[in-house]
């Protein structure tokens, strides 16, 4: 039996807290990981997803922030808001590392539905940008086509939301 999706968006935004909070608070990782699993009520597999999301997009960090730096030019990773920041390095690990079966198309609409949620509207089309310039070159590379000129532009710059960390 495969989760449901309502449980992997709850995983999902509970790995965003997880990773706000690891990146602001410099707060241990496991402690984190326990107390927000709790607070989210998430079941065992809901965990394991958690856990999977979290490790991926940190243990390929630093990867991951080059990939978004590339297309999000103008708002490299250290001048974007901190929960922006922490949902494009979640949604890029899951489209170039494999951390979940979920086609990339989905990962970019979850990615910009959180953005919407705890960020603003503009930080929705700057997700959607960067992660959309993600995929399509993922996908050339992963067939051997040649990208596009649309898939390396990059994403339009929006002026940083205000910093508050994610809650329901």
């Amino acid at each position: 039996m495969s989760r449901s999706p309502s449980s992997r968006r709850v995983a999902r935004e509970t790995a965003l807290r997880v990773l706000y909070t690891v990146d602001v608070g410099k707060q241990p990782l496991d402690e984190v990981l326990a107390e927000s699993a709790d607070a989210a009520e998430l079941d065992e597999k809901g965990r394991t997803f958690l856990n999977t999301l979290v490790a991926g997009t940190l243990r390929n960090s630093e990867e991951i922030d080059e990939q978004i730096d590339r297309f999000a030019i103008g708002f490299p990773v250290d001048r974007q808001t901190v929960v922006d920041r922490n949902i494009l390095r979640l949604a890029t690990a899951e489209i170039l590392y494999g951390i979940s079966d979920a086609p990339p198309g989905a990962v970019v609409n979850e990615a910009v539905e959180l953005a919407k949620k705890y960020s603003t509207k503009e930080s929705g089309r700057f997700v959607n940008g960067v992660l959309g310039a993600v995929v399509r070159e993922s996908e050339a590379r992963r067939t051997g086509a040649p990208a596009s000129d649309e898939a390396t532009a990059p994403a339009a710059p929006t002026e940083p939301a205000a910093e508050e960390p994610p809650s329901e």
